[in-house]
């Protein structure tokens, strides 16, 4: 879930954009095949202060695009169920929904990390039943599997990257809990909260998460579960700049998503004029560090 505001930051021109990206430029990225985004190059972009760029991603057609792009990671989402399925919340995606995808986006992604959503109803259960669904989108194709929530999640993050199974963890905004957290709305403003949210963050990455999700948090409290860990690599979604990376649904910053968006959405192909240039704009920007802008966070 992502916002959008497309008139109060001004935005590199896609012509510049390309020549402004160092490490993922058009010229370099067709001169020199790019080697396989791995969990060890991920952290060194995060060691080195290079923030991460992600885009959801749901068909092969896509995969291949971003992929030849430079984009470092993919994200199956749960949000397919929304986007492609017409459903009013990500709740009745199913696992074999969330595998068929991530096999079509495998089938032509080459070098980006792949991450895919474990569902709603696919790991609650048990240790055991997160095992089972991880394992099965591992073999369609996945690097690394994503859940949601903390607490009672840690157990199962433990249990999986025991097993060789990268997780990336999921804090704030929870969508599987939206009937919980009574809708879409920004979590941790409080200062209890703030604290319950980074202690959740501090117990994840302890058992074994690398990657977590921050969404729709205040940009003061995404800064501070950066700095308390700074091993852990932060991926902001309306959670603002102090984040290791950003993630944005591809059909949002696209600008082909029907309804009201969150406003720290952009429209990056209103400024590119094409999928690609849409698609290394916002490479550039989140790069640059001038997406998600400073005044569009909560």
């Amino acid at each position: 879930m992502l916002l959008h505001n497309a008139d109060r930051w001004r935005a590199v021109p896609a012509s510049r954009a390309a020549s402004l990206m160092s490490t993922h430029s058009a010229e370099d990225v067709r001169a020199t095949p790019r080697k396989p985004v791995t969990l060890h190059s991920l952290q060194a972009l995060h060691q080195r202060g290079e923030p991460v760029a992600m885009l959801t991603c749901y068909d092969a057609v896509f995969a291949q695009l971003l992929d030849e792009a430079g984009i470092d990671a993919l994200l199956v989402g749960d949000s397919l169920g929304m986007l492609l399925q017409g459903h009013a919340s990500t709740l009745p995606v199913t696992l074999d929904t969330v595998a068929y995808h991530t096999r079509c986006v495998a089938a032509k992604n080459r070098t980006a990390w792949l991450i895919a959503d474990l569902p709603f109803g696919s790991y609650q259960e048990s240790k055991a039943q997160a095992l089972r669904s991880s394992a099965l989108l591992m073999q369609a194709g996945a690097n690394m599997v994503k859940l949601e929530g903390g607490g009672w999640t840690v157990e199962a993050v433990q249990a999986l990257t025991e097993r060789g199974m990268p997780v990336c963890a999921h804090l704030g905004l929870t969508p599987q809990s939206v009937h919980a957290l009574g809708g879409y709305r920004v979590q941790g403003r409080e200062a209890a909260a703030a604290d319950a949210l980074v202690a959740q963050a501090r117990e994840l990455a302890q058992a074994g998460a690398t990657l977590l999700v921050l969404e729709l948090v205040p940009a003061a409290l995404a800064e501070r579960v950066q700095r308390e860990l700074p091993g852990l690599i932060t991926i902001g979604i309306g959670a603002g700049p102090h984040t290791a990376g950003q993630v944005l649904v591809l059909h949002d910053m696209l600008g082909i998503t029907r309804g009201r968006l969150p406003r720290f959405v952009h429209n990056f192909l209103a400024d590119g004029g094409s999928v690609e240039a849409a698609v290394r704009e916002y490479m550039a920007a989140v790069k640059e560090r001038r997406f998600p802008p400073a005044e569009l966070s909560y």
